[in-house]
């Protein structure tokens, strides 16, 4: 089986009818260059992966030049491609490119991304709390509520209260391909992936 892995960039959403005549929603994810800059071992490293380069960049930070002097381009970003014994890498060498090409349109895949930060939230937005009632000499609308008691006298961890709400890494897991465009470098996902438009979404086939 090939490495099954793409970073993309989330560009919006679409929709589209399907043959019974049901509405479904899609996302539209963009992907630019992959090209394989080393190959780890587990002789070598300890484990066995891909470091590939994604995207162009003019100019590189020391730490990123010294990685990729020996496969001559210029990435934006270096990821690590970690390698299962089902994955196929005996034809992957340094400078190979991988593409949407690897996923097949009716695939069931997973995907990765940092959700929408929506800052400090209280335990009505954060945990779906109801308010206290305003009638009756009640005081307590949005109050959180008692957290704790006389034993054993601190709060347990967990515990839901305010405090920030989002900007943290979900995965979404069984997500359907529903389109792959190589002329323009663009998959479709039914249904809706984490984070904001432009935003870093992973994708990796099911093991």
């Amino acid at each position: 089986m090939p490495v099954k892995k793409l970073i993309t960039t989330k560009v919006g959403m679409t929709s589209s009818i399907d043959e019974n005549g049901a509405f479904k929603a899609i996302t539209l994810l963009k992907y630019d260059d992959h090209q394989v800059v080393s190959i780890k071992t587990t002789d070598n490293d300890g484990y066995d992966a891909l470091v590939v380069g994604i995207s162009k960049a003019k100019k590189l930070p020391k730490s990123i030049l010294g990685q990729v002097k020996n496969s001559k381009i210029m990435p934006k970003m270096l990821k690590e491609f970690r390698l299962s014994n089902k994955d196929d890498s005996s034809d992957i060498n340094v400078g190979s490119q991988i593409t949407a090409d690897v996923f097949s349109v009716g695939e069931k895949v997973h995907v990765r991304g940092l959700t929408k930060g929506k800052g400090w939230a209280g335990t009505i937005k954060r945990h779906n709390f109801h308010r206290g009632r305003k009638t009756h000499g009640g005081r307590s609308y949005r109050r959180v509520g008692s957290i704790g008691s006389m034993y054993p006298q601190h709060i347990f961890k967990g515990k839901k209260m305010a405090g920030q709400m989002g900007h943290t890494n979900v995965t979404i897991k069984n997500l359907e391909v529903a389109l792959i465009d190589l002329d323009q470098r663009v998959i479709g996902l039914y249904g809706a992936v984490p984070g904001p438009r432009k935003g870093l979404i992973e994708i990796r086939g099911l093991k």
